[in-house]
């Protein structure tokens, strides 16, 4: 857990809306069987549960199976770089250091916030794999949207920075089924 002495909320009431709706959901986080769940979601999307699916697509579906991994993989790696550059530009602190009460159920991964890398790698995968395999859409939706949520309510961003991330990741989605529709039929 990182509980440090936080300063006081943002007083715009925008912020001061994302604020608070990152402390009610980091709240109901801090009960132990709802951080636990979340807290394995967050750990299965920093990339274990996007692998499997990739190993699964290439074992399930051959060369086919391989071309939707690839383009996933790539997809992820500029999504990857995209939020690296983001955050160093933004540079907005964390909620668990900004929100009084609210505190990191994890440890991040980096030190700033926005946009939530997660997010906008589930949500690129997501899109790249489902253009792919439509199919996958009952196991992959639920799961990229319990991963949004799970950054939040483990304190480590807040919902603009989730929201944000959605945006992003389904533009790079989107670009990314576009840039390679010429070369690879998905059909």
């Amino acid at each position: 857990m990182h509980a440090t002495p936080s300063p006081p909320a943002p007083d715009t009431p925008r912020l001061a809306m994302d604020a608070r709706l990152c402390m009610l959901a980091n709240r109901w986080g801090a009960r132990h069987t709802v951080g636990t769940f979340f807290a394995a979601i967050s750990r299965l999307g920093d990339g274990v549960f996007w692998y499997a699916v990739m190993l699964a697509l290439v074992l399930l579906h051959g060369l086919r199976g391989l071309h939707a991994a690839l383009h996933m993989a790539a997809t992820g790696l500029v999504a990857l770089l995209l939020y690296r550059v983001l955050k160093r530009y933004t540079r907005r602190p964390r909620p668990f250091r900004t929100c009084p009460g609210v505190i990191a159920h994890l440890p991040p991964l980096d030190e700033f916030s926005f946009p939530s890398g997660h997010t906008l790698q589930a949500v690129g995968f997501t899109i790249v794999a489902l253009a792919w395999y439509p199919a996958l859409a009952p196991l992959l939706l639920p799961f990229t949207a319990l991963v949004a949520a799970s950054r939040v309510i483990l304190g480590l961003h807040y919902p603009s920075d989730v929201l944000a991330a959605l945006v992003i990741g389904s533009g790079l989605g989107a670009l990314s089924l576009w840039l390679v529709s010429w070369a690879i039929p998905f059909a």
